[in-house]
């Protein structure tokens, strides 16, 4: 199953879990204090709001799927298509641990297809700065943020 993932950069993490809850009608599955989740059934979405992210309102747009099947099929469709990716690999984000390919689309936006493998208690297991709130196809080569893995090296020109 795939959910589309959505991260919106805010102000006040207060005042937009108040706003996200009372537009969904529930409230997050993880809160941090720079950080709110909504994973929602009805619409079928990840959406997630933090002060971390490099801008206001929509930082990036993802694809979230549940097997490492899912994300293979992913990944090769991009890589077929002969777009730019960057295979993150598995990293610590968001709270949590996954395995990520990020792409830009033709007007500059960034997406991640990933998998979510475990939830995380740091945000990142890297020093990111305030430009970004994850590893995305702008912040690639960034000191501390988003160096290639051993996995990765290589790959991302």
């Amino acid at each position: 199953m795939k959910r589309l993932h959505v991260h919106v950069g805010v102000e006040n993490i207060e005042e937009a879990t108040r706003f996200y809850s009372a537009l969904f009608g529930a409230g997050p599955v993880k809160t941090k204090t720079d950080y709110a989740k909504w994973l929602l059934d009805d619409p079928h979405v990840n959406f997630a709001v933090s002060t971390r992210a490099g801008k206001k309102g929509v930082d990036h747009l993802g694809i979230q799927v549940d097997d490492t099947g899912e994300l293979d099929e992913l990944r090769g469709r991009l890589k077929a298509a002969n777009l730019a990716v960057f295979d993150e690999g598995e990293t610590t984000c968001c709270y949590a641990k996954s395995d990520k390919t990020w792409v830009q689309d033709p007007g500059g936006v960034a997406w991640e297809t990933y998998r979510t493998m475990e939830d995380a208690e740091i945000f990142a297991e890297k020093s990111v700065s305030a430009e970004s709130a994850c590893c995305t196809p702008e912040t690639k080569g960034t000191p501390n943020c988003c160096e290639p893995s051993e996995k990765t090296a290589g790959c991302c020109g």
